[in-house]
């Protein structure tokens, strides 16, 4: 009886073992190709963030300097005079102000080499200029401005208009479109992220509330 029993008990066979490790090894593919996918996509989608947040980051620097153009204190003891408020370029602008009674802030925004730069220059009434230069966003593909014009000096935009046609008009609101995309190191992001756009449009206080 005890013999009989022995021969009953049938253990795995090679074949069944096989089967289970092919199973097993297709099981642990699938997940590995889907751990894979979503890296990826998380990766992806982290590089967005960032370039989405660097140009608005980026934007409120810019726009920042352009509502403090043509800033002037009106102090009786201030030797500084704003001739030139904002000196339009298409795709580079320069804002000028007061900083205290005896000094002027110029501050250039311009593209170079897909770099956003602001380089800034303290003016003296007396004294020597000095200029200093921070990059303040990378992997821009455009940066272009446009200009609202007051031509009849109540106030309002009548046009907007390109840095070469502001003419004699006044101008007193800038609209910004700044263009980045992702570091391009990874090639998941270089194939399937496209530029990112932010446009802004900012009303140049000064200008509206002083007649130059």
């Amino acid at each position: 009886m005890k013999t009989q029993t022995l021969l009953n008990k049938t253990g795995v066979t090679l074949i069944e073992l096989l089967v289970v490790l092919v199973i097993f090894g297709v099981v642990v593919a699938g997940i590995y190709r889907v751990f894979v996918a979503q890296t990826r996509a998380y990766t992806v989608q982290d590089q967005v963030v960032e370039v989405q947040q660097n140009i608005r980051s980026a934007m409120e620097i810019l726009l920042k300097d352009l509502r403090t153009a043509g800033y002037d204190n009106d102090n009786i003891n201030s030797k500084i005079t704003i001739i030139n408020p904002v000196v339009p370029g298409d795709h580079s602008v320069t804002v000028n102000y007061e900083y205290d009674n005896t000094n002027r802030y110029e501050v250039l925004y311009s593209l170079n080499s897909g770099t956003l730069t602001r380089q800034l220059s303290m003016v003296p009434n007396t004294g020597t200029t000095s200029t200093t230069s921070e990059d303040i966003l990378e992997n821009v593909d455009a940066l272009n401005f446009q200009y609202g014009v007051d031509t009849n000096d109540d106030g309002g935009v009548e046009n907007w208009v390109s840095a070469g046609s502001t003419g004699a008009g006044k101008v007193i609101a800038v609209r910004v479109t700044l263009r980045a995309r992702p570091d391009q190191t990874n090639p998941d992001v270089k194939k399937s992220v496209v530029p990112r756009e932010l446009e802004s449009t900012v009303t140049l206080r000064n200008r509206c509330l002083i007649k130059f």
